[in-house]
């Protein structure tokens, strides 16, 4: 059996098995050197976006536009994951009221597929990756539910978006990983000290209290 040993041979060196970066390392890598090409094909695409372009060029840049934004938000998703399973992650707590979180959520989907409703309670979490989640979970509910909208109800600092119907359930608990954000989010909430379960027809979101 071949040894997995270092071994030098001339100019060259082998390994150990033992003493390659591990898979997450290599991911965390990936996510960063993937930036600054990214960031230069969504650069130019808004700089594009802003001059008059003739059909069907103009569609064709907001594409672009739109898909290189959705991929750089996949990155952070990626990026995050990775740094709470490698016990990285070190949240930028700060205290935010939880009604607000959800409003600024549903903002960033489409008009009316969220409606946001109740009265919230300050939490303490890392504002801007949690209000990611709170969209990711919102978006895969209604989207894996076949549904043109879902409710997210607020009350103190717990959340409710509802109703789950047809596979959205194990989507957005991540017992199914169909969707790397909604799967990312459960990992936030709960690197964060919160929770997510489902309960019948009701996604429940518990952030921490400040």
């Amino acid at each position: 059996m071949r040894s997995l040993r270092s071994r030098t041979r001339g100019n060259r060196s082998t390994l150990r098995l033992s003493d390659r970066p591990s898979f997450e390392t290599l991911v965390s890598v990936a996510c960063h050197d993937l930036r600054t090409p990214l960031a230069t094909v969504h650069g130019f695409a808004r700089t594009l976006a802003r001059v008059e372009l003739e059909e069907p060029a103009a569609r064709y840049v907001a594409m672009i536009e739109q898909a290189s934004g959705q991929i750089a938000e996949l990155l952070d998703e990626l990026s995050l994951v990775t740094r709470i399973s490698q016990g990285r992650f070190e949240p930028r707590l700060a205290d935010v009221d939880a009604l607000e979180l959800a409003g600024r959520a549903a903002a960033q989907l489409e008009d009316g597929t969220v409606q946001v409703s109740g009265r919230g309670a300050v939490v303490r979490v890392e504002p801007d990756t949690t209000e990611r989640a709170l969209r990711q979970l919102a978006r895969a509910a209604r989207r894996h539910g076949g549904l043109e909208a879902v409710r997210m109800s607020v009350d103190g600092a717990e959340l409710e978006i509802a109703p789950l119907a047809g596979t959205a359930s194990a989507v957005v608990t991540g017992a199914e990983v169909r969707e790397l954000g909604a799967a990312a989010a459960v990992w936030l909430v709960e690197a964060v000290g919160g929770s997510v379960r489902a309960d019948g027809e009701t996604l429940r979101i518990v952030l921490p209290a400040a």
